[in-house]
């Protein structure tokens, strides 16, 4: 691949003796990869039942490389959300933030929603997750990826970080930084970013990366850290980044996460020479089966706590009548509370959900379905939610089930369960969507944007 004249130099002069072994790094085939959805599946299983030729990533124990020649991403698990397609080196920063179950965790910049998944997957249902995107089309695809994915403790949201910053003072445990960048990292994966790269482009994405910083700064809590990740090379949206906003913010310092043993220590020696830059990581692709990455832990030591306005909630059991009715024929093991109604849609919310009355929300926690009159219809989102043993009606279909093919591309399917009204439709025991049993016959309900071709 021809890669940009200035950026060989550039990389020239700051790797020197190993600028050979980086630019022949791009003569190795690309690497594919896949994330396993704990939420929905067991990354033991899915090994086992080996469909793509798989082998793990080393930093990531739900991560796998696997043969493109299996095309996961057409697979009918890829429908279940039993999987996320995601780079290698990008499931990083999720574990270098080291969430833990209850944690409030904001992903900054989340579409297409790979870190936001994985962070989802961390918190195992419990705590709060805020996937904020602020170009809308790509807010849009994030919220359905969520919600293929079965995570229903995430209020996905649509705005600027400087606006996002009024709502949220000083309170999320960790915040995701996947900052938008030049993009150098990813030059052999996508020819077309290399042919966009300039140099006065580093500086643009530099100068937009620290007002990001500082938003971040403004929304965190004492103790909590700001993970800062790029898909670039650029010590200008790195080490240098990383070092102007500690100067900016003594009250924060670097810290080596646990992933930080499979990767580069940051090169101090091009920014300034401040020894703590040695904590971040660098993920170079001559040296590991990956992309170009970078990842910084900022952790803030001490600081100011902020106050927030709770969402409020619907407890009233009449207004509600007909959800209770529909959850105690149709689910078990599984329980849902702090209702919010937006109309006639009723959704439940994260526990110490804060006000987002005056946010572009696009998802507010979990979708559970409409409330029409003497009736609930269940939404496709609590459908992907839910597992096989939280649905009292199954209908379970094999790979091999020709009536898979059917469901997905809308028609009804039969059954031998004569048993009447809504049931959870699984492929191998992963949830894919509704179908409503009238006799012997299951009327769709899969949703129409979500269907295939039929063939």
């Amino acid at each position: 691949m021809k890669l940009p004249q200035r950026f060989c130099e550039k990389m020239q002069a700051l790797l020197k003796d190993e600028y050979p072994q980086f630019i022949k790094g791009y003569e190795n085939d690309n690497y594919y990869s896949l994330r396993v959805n704990t939420l929905k599946a067991d990354r033991d299983r899915l090994a086992e039942e080996n469909l793509f030729d798989l082998s793990p990533v080393r930093w990531c124990d739900t991560g796998f490389y696997y043969d493109n020649a299996t095309r996961p991403g057409r697979h009918r698990y890829h429908h279940a959300g039993v999987y996320y397609i995601q780079e290698a080196s990008a499931m990083a920063p999720a574990r270098a933030a080291e969430i833990q179950p209850g944690d409030k965790v904001l992903d900054l910049c989340a579409a297409p929603g790979g870190k936001s998944s994985q962070a989802a997957s961390a918190l195992m249902g419990s705590g709060l997750l805020v996937s904020n995107e602020i170009v809308p089309s790509r807010a849009k695809i994030l919220s359905g990826n969520m919600e293929r994915m079965g995570v229903k403790n995430a209020i996905v949201t649509n705005h600027s970080p400087r606006e996002l910053e009024k709502h949220f003072p000083f309170f999320f445990d960790k915040i995701i930084v996947d900052a938008p960048c030049s993009g150098e990292g990813m030059f052999r994966k996508e020819a077309a970013v290399a042919d966009e790269w300039s140099a006065d482009q580093v500086l643009v994405c530099a100068n937009r990366q620290s007002h990001i910083l500082e938003s971040a700064a403004k929304m965190l809590a004492p103790g909590g850290k700001i993970i800062y990740s790029t898909c670039t090379f650029s010590p200008e949206e790195n080490e240098k980044m990383v070092a102007q906003f500690i100067e900016n913010h003594p009250e924060f310092s670097t810290v080596r996460p646990a992933v930080y043993k499979f990767f580069s220590p940051g090169r101090p020696e091009w920014a300034g020479g401040q020894p703590y830059l040695a904590d971040t990581m660098r993920l170079f692709p001559h040296l590991l089966k990956g992309e170009g990455h970078y990842v910084a832990v900022l952790v803030k030591n001490g600081g100011e706590s902020g106050r927030v306005k709770y969402a409020k909630t619907v407890n009233d059991k009449k207004l509600l009548a007909d959800w209770y009715d529909f959850a105690k024929k149709h689910l078990k093991n599984v329980e849902f509370s702090n209702f919010v109604l937006f109309g006639s849609t009723l959704y439940s919310l994260p526990d110490n959900t804060p006000d987002f009355s005056k946010l572009k929300v696009l998802r507010a926690g979990l979708q559970l379905g409409e409330i029409k009159k003497g009736r609930f219809e269940p939404s496709h989102s609590l459908a992907a939610a839910l597992t096989a043993d939280q649905a009292v009606h199954t209908e379970n279909l094999s790979l091999d089930d020709d009536r898979l093919e059917k469901y997905l591309t809308g028609q009804e399917i039969t059954t031998e369960n004569d048993a009447r009204g809504w049931r959870l439709i699984t492929v191998n025991g992963y949830s894919l969507g509704w179908g409503k049993c009238d006799g012997n016959v299951i009327k769709n309900h899969y949703p129409k944007g979500l269907r295939i071709m039929k063939a």
